[in-house]
């Protein structure tokens, strides 16, 4: 009974001393990096788009209405 609970105490400290994965979180990855990227109304867009004067009036007077800017930002350069 003993030997069992020092061994607990014994991974509870190894854990605690390194963390879980603290071993593999500063290793690269080989999967490419994550891009802000969102889908509304069957349209994809990824990173902040370019958007001209009349899709920023659009996209002001939709979150005004309470739609969300992220959402309201692909579907104003999709349809304005």
């Amino acid at each position: 009974m003993m030997k069992r609970a020092m061994t607990g105490v014994l991974i509870a400290a190894a854990v605690g001393f390194t963390g879980v994965g603290g071993a593999t979180a500063a290793q690269p990855s080989n999967e490419p990096a994550r891009q802000d990227c969102r889908t509304y109304s069957s349209v994809k867009e990824c990173g902040q788009p370019k958007l001209n004067e009349k899709q920023r009036q659009c996209v002001t007077a939709a979150t005004q209405q309470g739609m969300t800017e992220r959402r309201a930002t692909v579907e104003c350069r999709t349809f304005a």
